[in-house]
């Protein structure tokens, strides 16, 4: 990290030295003309300056056109050849200054790229313990080979691709698929790379080696989706597709009436693109300051010009419509008994419990105001369940199995309770079904004020791609108002539909927050990290980093690449028009080189100052009010969905 930064301020401090120079020596000229003994020598300063400063943005023009690239900087760099060969200094060291300050400023507003590569592999599984006979030996991931036996502690990463041989336990997917929920993992489960254990040991044996695995399979998608992922032309090069020939053209005209070279030069000073040089990074770099403010990290100005041309917007699910943590949906009551009764039952043994979905239950009760008692002879066994006295009752929670383990004689109870399939926990109290807590995940409160400001940018395409099961998917989808949406999908699946909506000619933006989104991300035309719980290395693969964790940020941050895109080209045309009347008044000899350098000056203040109301608010660019949306809304049961035979997919 410390030689990526360092080589960062060497590219600043080289960038920034040029026009450092030229301002410093134009200002020693300046005190040389009114107090130097010796007649010239401002005049040697800045010739000398000029010819040290111009020598090297002269050479790259001259290189770049050379290769077929002519760009803003053509006129610049015949302005200041000009300049030298006619002894006007002063002009020459003014457009010197303009056109490497701009650069300056341009390549500051590109902000720090992104390493997202590099930190995924340094978050790679690096370690693994193989089993050899009765001797454990520690290994390096990459000495893994197919077939070794391998134990995985709590906590510890998943080192390759294998299937469960033996052990129980609860393995947090979401990095890789996005799913939610813990797996359970029992012997014949397949497990990827890169997952993370939870609360039990797994003995599991090598399917593939750690440089086959997924997580070495995403690494490589997100190096080839950046690395195919074109850069913009800059706008100001855009532009000077009809202005530089238009400036040449207006110089030969006016050499072959006048053949006078110092109205050509005064033409080409006052025509030197300082709008189109400065404008944008000016306006990049407001931009991105306003974002900052809102807690939004764009990495580049780049970025903020595509946000300004998107048209359709891609979201994940877990963790980017929905929180990304189950939580009680529903609590289903055996007769005789109130859903309170059940919560209060099994949230006053789950308060000792260390499970992955303990906390939800003592966080439902105590969102209804249930007071929950002590609970005594707690004993838990991980991953299944747990057992504890609650006021001199018998209280057990935890799965079917698990319960039917301690009261044999309940099943036919425990089937008759009402419950949907999916993720819950039975609850027996003294040695009677008692209820079924169901548990789902929970839209994000604010979902639908950010789809709704997204409407009112005219921006209704909108598709959903996820991990998750595809039911769960299409439910979400339906509570979002997302007509275009695909589930259980692999990070590669993710990639190729998104390279398919930009294949297709549309501005993609890409929402996520997990790591198996980051190769989507880096595909998309812009890659928006929702970061309010770190990010990692989603945030270094993505254009922009959301550090709130507020949906409403994503429409709030287009409305300033808009903003901030309308903004600067109001000012290169603004500018250009300025520079063009300034050349008819160079054509017909009203303006001098020297006076010509210091007009144009001017004109590139006004257009500074216009470029920099992208600094401030704008009228789009406010956070949107939180509708009464239920802090608890889970997603619809896929039961309740209706899902017609074509499916909603069909445009992917």
């Amino acid at each position: 990290m410390a030689g990526h930064d360092a080589h960062r301020t060497r590219q600043w401090l080289t960038s920034t030295a040029v026009p450092a120079a030229a301002l410093l020596l134009l200002g020693a000229g300046a005190v040389a003309r009114f107090g130097w003994p010796t007649a010239g020598a401002s005049t040697s300063i800045w010739t000398i300056g000029l010819v040290l400063t111009g020598a090297p943005t002269v050479f790259r023009t001259l290189r770049n056109a050379l290769a077929g690239r002519f760009a803003a900087d053509l006129v610049a760099a015949l302005a200041i050849i000009g300049a030298v060969w006619l002894a006007q200094p002063v002009a020459g060291l003014g457009i010197v200054l303009m056109q490497t300050g701009g650069e300056a400023l341009e390549r500051f507003a590109e902000g720090r790229a992104s390493d997202a590569v590099r930190a995924l592999e340094e978050a790679a599984p690096r370690t693994a313990h193989r089993i050899d006979g009765t001797r454990l030996d520690d290994i390096t991931a990459d000495a893994i080979r197919v077939a070794d036996v391998l134990l995985v502690r709590p906590g510890e990463l998943m080192p390759c691709d294998a299937i469960v041989v033996d052990g129980r336990s609860h393995v947090d997917v979401s990095r890789l698929t996005g799913e939610p929920l813990p797996v359970v993992a029992t012997p014949g489960t397949r497990l990827m790379s890169g997952t993370v254990n939870g609360e039990g040991t797994l003995t599991v044996r090598a399917v593939a080696t750690a440089g086959e695995s997924q997580y070495a399979h995403i690494v490589a998608l997100v190096a080839s989706a950046q690395a195919s992922k074109a850069r913009l032309q800059r706008l100001a090069d855009r532009y000077a597709v009809w202005f530089t020939p238009f400036t040449l053209v207006v110089c030969a005209i006016v050499f072959a009436v006048t053949h006078d070279p110092v109205r050509v030069l005064a033409v080409l000073v006052v025509a030197t693109p300082g709008p189109l040089i400065l404008a944008t990074p000016i306006a990049f770099i407001g931009g991105i300051n306003l974002a900052a403010q809102r807690h939004i990290i764009v990495r580049t100005g780049d970025a903020l010009e595509r946000l300004a041309g998107v048209t359709t917007v891609v979201f994940d699910k877990t963790g980017t419509l929905t929180i990304g943590r189950p939580a009680v949906h529903r609590v289903v009551a055996a007769p005789g008994l109130t859903e309170n009764d059940v919560l209060r039952a099994a949230g006053a043994v789950e308060q000792a419990s260390s499970h992955l979905l303990a906390r939800t239950v003592v966080d439902a009760a105590t969102e209804r105001g249930i007071a929950l008692p002590a609970a005594r002879q707690v004993i838990e066994s991980a991953g299944r369940g747990v057992t504890g006295q609650v006021e001199g009752r018998s209280v057990c929670v935890g799965a079917r199995s698990f319960v039917l383990e301690q009261y044999p004689g309940i099943a036919a109870e425990l089937g008759a309770l009402d419950h949907a399939d999916g993720l819950e926990a039975y609850v027996a109290i003294d040695g009677r079904a008692a209820g079924v807590l169901e548990y789902a995940d929970r839209l994000r409160p604010e979902l639908h004020d950010a789809t709704a400001h997204l409407a009112r940018l005219g921006l209704t395409d909108t598709v959903l791609l996820s991990g998750d099961r595809a039911a769960n998917a299409r439910s979400v989808a339906v509570a979002a108002g997302i007509e275009q949406v695909a589930g259980d999908l692999m990070p590669e699946d993710k990639v190729d539909a998104v390279r398919r909506l930009v294949s297709e000619g549309r501005g993609v933006l890409m929402v996520g927050d997990g790591t198996n989104d980051a190769p989507a991300l880096s595909a998309a035309t812009v890659g928006i990290a929702l970061a309010g719980h770190g990010g990692g290395i989603t945030a270094e693969a993505a254009d922009v980093v959301v550090l709130t964790d507020d949906l409403r940020s994503v429409p709030e941050v287009i409305g300033i690449g808009r903003r901030t895109m309308r903004i600067a080209r109001q000012s290169i045309r603004v500018g250009l028009g300025l520079s063009g009347l300034a050349m008819v008044l160079a054509a017909v000899g009203l303006i001098a080189p020297a006076v010509g350098a210091v007009l144009q000056e001017i004109i590139d203040v006004a257009v500074i100052v216009n470029a920099l109301r992208a600094r401030r608010p704008g009228p789009s660019s406010g956070k949107q009010r939180v509708s009464k949306w239920p802090r608890n809304a889970s997603v619809p049961r896929v039961r309740t969905l209706h899902d017609p035979a074509s499916g909603v997919s069909r445009h992917l």
